[in-house]
This record gives C-alpha cells, structure tokens and sequence, in this order.
C-alpha cells in the first residue's frame, strides 16, 4: 500500500523529463556528452547564410581570398602567410571578371541587410549575394571596417519580401570546450557544416589592435569567412574569418559581441568611430610590476601621454598604470584599447590609475581615434665603448628616427658582444630613461650614477625600446 506514492513520484519524474527533453530544441539534447543531432539547428540556421561572390575587372591570380587580405598585415610576416604562398604561388596573373565564390555572410535583418567579412568584397566591382533557395542577388556595400574585418551589405528585395535572420547571441557566455557550428562556403562548397568546440578565447593574431579572436575546432576553410559561427541555440557567437595554414583544427572568429557595435554603427552612418585616449600603453610586465612596486602585473602601462590630448588634459602621466576604465577592470593593454574605443566620443568617462603606489581617479573626455599609425624606424648602429655600451645625448633628430616623442633619456648608440651591456639585454637604439628611479637626461647624469655604484651592485635600467617599455638589470 505505500509502494503507490513512491511509484506515482517516480512516474512523475520520468514524464517531466521526458517532457522536457521534447520541448527542447533536438540539437540541445545531449547524448554521452555531445549534441543528439545538429540536424534542425542547420535546418533552422541554414536558409539565413548566403554565399558572396565578387566581380572584378582586373588583372589578379586566382585565390580563395580576395586582393589585400594581406594587407591587413602590412610590413611583417603574418601567421597566413604559409597559407597565401600556397594558394597564390606559381599560377600565372590572368585576366579575370567572372564571378569567383569568394566568401560567406549571414542575414541579420529580414530586410536584407547582410554580415560580411571586409576582405571578402573589398575592392570588388559587383558583388552577388546566392540565398540557400539559389536566388542571386546584386548587393551594395553599406559600410566597411578594415581594423575587424568586418562589412555590411544590403541586398533589394521584390516586393517587400522578408528574408530568414539569424540573432546575434551572447559571446561573453561562451566557455572554452562548449560545441559550435560552422555554416559557410569553403572552396565555393555553399551550406557546408562543420562542428566542433571553442578551444579558446579572446587570442590575438596579430590582426590588428582590436584581436579578441575565438579559436574554434570546427572546421573552417578558405571560403568560410563572414559565414556565421553558432552556438547550440541557433545564435551567432562569432563571424568566422581566419585560419592557419597546415595547421589543423584551428580557426578564428571575431565575437558576436564586438561585432555587434560595429554592424549597428556601419548600418547608421555606414564608417566606425572609437574613442581615443591619447596615450602609448603597453602590458605591465613583472619588471616593470617590481621596478614600480606594483601589487599585481595587471592594467595598463602608460608609456607616453601625447601632448593636448585626451589623456594629457586629464593629467594621467607616463608611468601610470590604467587598472579601471568606466567603471571596468582593466585587465591589459588590449583590453584597454577595446574598451576606450568603445567609448562614445566627447563623453566624461572615469578612469582609475596607480601612480606611486596609490589609486587616482580622473575624468576624462575622450576623443575620436585616428587609425593611422605609423611603425618608427630602427636606430643606427654606432662603434662601442665604456661597460659595452656607447652612449650618446637624445637629441630632436634621434628622437624623430625612433619614433620617441620628447628628447629625454640617452640613446644607446652601441653594445659590444659579450659585455656586461649585452649580458644585461641592451640593444643599439635603446633610449635610457631612469637608473634606479633616477631620471636621466645626458651622459653625464648615466655615468654619475654608475660611478656612485660598487663594483657588483646591480642597475635597474628602465628603458625606452621603440613604443615599448621594459626594464634590464646591469652588473657594475
């Protein structure tokens, strides 16, 4: 008699669950750890990812990627680069204005309105947009931004039709190891889908200063870029845009969530706007967090504050260390350029820094970004002497070829090999700023300093290294 309550419970229980696993989506459901089926989430997601193809009446070699992808890494050998000797290598320039599969993109508005990749359409003449259903479309291009790569296009739709969308979702939520779905036209294969897992977050590629790429498993291939990356419910957690040669299982998104800002400002005004805070910043590295006396090696170092910006009329100075922007933790220094950029220009923004051991806040307006930047050029090699080192006043010339705004410090001229300067890391074109926190300004200041120390004392040389900052110790 009392065996009925507990079977009755337990009856119960089993309807609930299966209940609830029927008014799940199919894809969601787990079976020994992984998805049922990706079936319905592609049946669902599929008709809102087209396949893109430019026209161009121009002389090029035929590749999956179109003219000045590479561009987007001017002056250095970039991680691709294996992937563009590959496919461009040997094949002769021809004459070419038949459409060429180029890429992917995904629908984000029924309207017609298209998410892109820049290096997909960039210099194309026409661009044609294929929906699932094999309708071609001429689309135009709302708006571009180069420094994510990312585009807007729209497409005309007869008759007031309504197009399938696919929602942008939640990017910050994903967690390394959770399953997503690619969706895209690799080697003009349209609607192939690949799945696999995140395998990391917020990678830098040496893309540009706003790299927060996710590193996925699934399988992306020339063609992918701009196509959508999914999460298990159907949203856009990443627009897929790069791949490693030769390398398997590795490929990269730009997050939903800092596509996002920059489809809505594209889709209004059709150009991108960031904020600028008018300073050169770089990590905080463990010399640098010792040399300060910094409890952590997080934030932001200031290296340089430009004269009248931002910054500047805040009073943040060089030596500061940005530990909070708005209200946010600043975790690095490219997280603090993503941050400001997102600020609105012309607004009051706080921001918190450690200087002398101490936390100051200061308000500070901030500005529109230039993005033009300009890498400064290397310091001439000059003859050795003294400790290993040759010294030499930071004069205005100087200062100009190293890309250093201001004429305080002493260049490193030379450093003989196998010296005490070599030993300690010293390179020629280094600038001298400070000996054990005591600023320098000549020749005469450095070997003060090094004469008043014993032989075998230890100098901490916090010293200007193009745009960058660090801190080398030098045995007397």
């Amino acid at each position: 008699m009392q065996r009925k309550p507990i079977i009755t419970l337990v009856a119960a229980l089993v309807l609930a669950l299966t209940l609830a696993g029927a008014n799940s989506p199919a894809w969601a459901r787990m079976e020994n750890g992984a998805p049922a089926s990706f079936t319905q989430l592609v049946k669902e997601a599929g008709p809102a990812v087209v396949n893109i193809a430019t026209k161009r009446e121009a002389v090029s070699r035929r590749s999956p990627f179109p003219e000045g992808f590479q561009e987007r890494f001017p002056g250095r050998q970039d991680p691709f680069q294996e992937f563009f000797d590959r496919f461009f290598g040997g094949e002769p320039p021809t004459r070419d204005s038949r459409p060429r599969s180029l890429g992917s993109g995904f629908i984000i508005s029924d309207d017609g309105f298209i998410v892109t990749n820049h290096h997909v359409v960039r210099n194309a003449d026409q661009i044609l947009v294929r929906l699932s259903d094999g309708r071609e479309f001429s689309a135009r291009i709302i708006g571009a931004d180069q420094k994510t790569d990312l585009a807007l296009l729209k497409i005309d739709l007869p008759n007031a039709e309504r197009l399938p969308v696919l929602p942008l979702g939640d990017s910050t939520a994903l967690e390394v190891g959770q399953w997503v779905v690619a969706i895209g036209s690799p080697f003009g294969f349209d609607h192939t889908v690949t799945a696999g897992i995140v395998s990391a977050k917020g990678r830098a590629i040496g893309a540009g200063p706003y790299d927060d790429f996710i590193q996925t498993d699934a399988s992306i291939n020339p063609g992918n870029s701009g196509g959508p990356l999914l999460n298990m419910k159907g949203e856009v957690v990443g627009i897929n845009t790069a791949i490693i040669a030769h390398a398997q299982g590795i490929g990269f998104a730009i997050p939903a969530d800092l596509a996002r800002g920059i489809i809505t400002q594209l889709k209004a005004t059709g150009s991108v706007t960031r904020g600028w805070l008018g300073v050169q910043i770089q990590d905080v590295t463990e010399d640098i967090k010792e040399y300060y006396g910094l409890s952590s090696a997080k934030g932001a170092f200031v290296a340089r504050v430009f004269e009248g910006d931002p910054a500047d009329r805040a009073g943040i100075k060089a030596g500061d260390v940005i530990v909070e922007v708005d209200g946010k933790r600043v975790e690095d220094s490219r997280e603090l350029t993503r941050i400001v950029a997102d600020i609105p220009v012309d607004r009051k923004t706080p921001i918190v820094v450690i200087r002398d051991g101490k936390r100051t806040k200061v308000n500070v307006t901030i500005a529109r970004r230039d993005d033009d930047e300009q890498e400064p050029p290397a310091a001439p090699e000059k003859e050795f002497s003294r400790l290993g080192w040759t010294l030499a006043p930071l004069d205005a010339q100087t200062a100009a070829q190293l890309g250093i705004a201001d004429e305080k410090g002493v260049v490193v001229t030379g450093v003989e090999p196998n010296s005490k300067a070599d030993g300690a890391g010293l390179r020629p074109g280094d600038v001298i700023r400070e000996i054990n926190r005591k600023a320098v300004t000549s020749v005469a200041d450095v070997e003060k300093l090094v004469d008043a120390a014993k032989q075998g004392d230890i100098l901490n040389l916090f010293v200007q290294r193009r745009a960058s900052f660090i801190v080398l110790k030098l045995e007397k």
